[in-house]
């Protein structure tokens, strides 16, 4: 099947992948861009499986700073050599995820859904429950499950829509597409990441309720 550049070239800007890889997914997909994307989507997910209990001992800082100068945020992403932390796509990609957290409104409060303390998804669990209490009972238990999954996609950094590029998915799902990309094909982690904001009612980077997220 012939496959026109122009739509490998769009493919590979959606998704980042490599050239040959968009167009064999191209083909694949039959010519479908939608299909192509999720199918290289789920190749990433697949190999950044494989990939995920790799040691990451290299990485960078990705930082961004607001134009007024009263909002910034840092993150900490890591990989497994330093020939990946100097690639300018990977020095980038820690540029946009800065640039997310800086944007994300909510603001993330915890990297993963593992670190969200049990009492407060108790609570919201809770909460959702004496919302959905006239509902009929055997649809109860779904709309709170959407409810919660609701609640960690806005609370939890790696659950949240990515906010540059929203067609990518989540920023877990941005991570695992650049493990796949061409020129990494390496663990890629987002350890830690911090947010400050000047406002009245946000202290100031260095006060008592500074901490790492």
């Amino acid at each position: 099947m012939d496959i026109p550049a122009k739509l490998v070239m769009e493919l590979r800007r959606l998704t980042g992948a490599g050239m040959m890889d968009c167009k064999k997914a191209l083909i694949e997909a039959g010519g479908d861009l939608d299909k192509a994307r999720d199918h290289l989507r789920a190749k990433g997910l697949k190999d950044a499986g494989k990939k995920a209990g790799r040691a990451t001992s290299e990485g960078l800082m990705g930082t961004y700073v607001h134009h007024n100068r009263k909002l910034a945020a840092m993150v900490e992403v890591l990989c497994e050599t330093d020939f990946v932390a100097r690639n300018e796509d990977f020095i980038e990609l820690a540029r946009q995820l800065a640039m997310h957290v800086a944007a994300a409104n909510p603001a993330p409060r915890y990297l993963t859904r593992d670190e969200v303390p049990a009492a407060d998804v108790e609570r919201e669990k809770a909460i959702f429950l004496e919302q959905v209490k006239d509902k009929p009972e055997q649809i109860r238990a779904k709309i709170v499950e959407g409810k919660l999954n609701s609640f960690f996609a806005e609370s939890v950094l790696l659950e949240q829509p990515y906010s540059m590029d929203t067609s990518k998915g989540s920023v877990s799902d941005v991570l695992n597409q650049a493990k796949s990309k061409a020129g990494f094909g390496e663990n890629i982690i987002l350890r830690r990441f911090m947010r400050w904001e000047i406002s009245d009612d946000i202290p100031l980077p260095g006060g008592d309720d500074t901490s790492d997220e």
